[in-house]
């Protein structure tokens, strides 16, 4: 599924224009973008949690040349599913 197939989905269930489902989709991930840039986690019960972590700078091989690599440190997102939907999946 992609953004627009969502979008389909949630206008169709809720009766809302598709124009309106993609304002609300857009608008409920750039909240929670703001949210993990300014260093807090999005917790949404039953669904799972987005957070950040810092990754450490690193060196690393290029597996074609065989050379070392710098790797810089920088901040990943994580998702960790929440009970519901893991047990939903399984």
């Amino acid at each position: 599924m992609n953004k627009q197939d969502l979008i389909n989905v949630i206008a169709e269930e809720t009766q809302i224009t598709q124009t309106k489902a993609k304002e609300v989709i857009e608008c409920t991930l750039s909240t929670i973008g703001v949210a993990l840039m300014d260093g807090d986690d999005v917790r949404l019960i039953d669904f799972g949690t987005f957070s950040t972590t810092e990754r450490s700078a690193r060196t690393a091989r290029n597996p074609k040349t065989g050379e070392a690599i710098q790797v810089p440190a920088k901040t990943a997102v994580k998702f960790k599913a929440g009970k519901g939907l893991a047990e939903a999946v399984n």
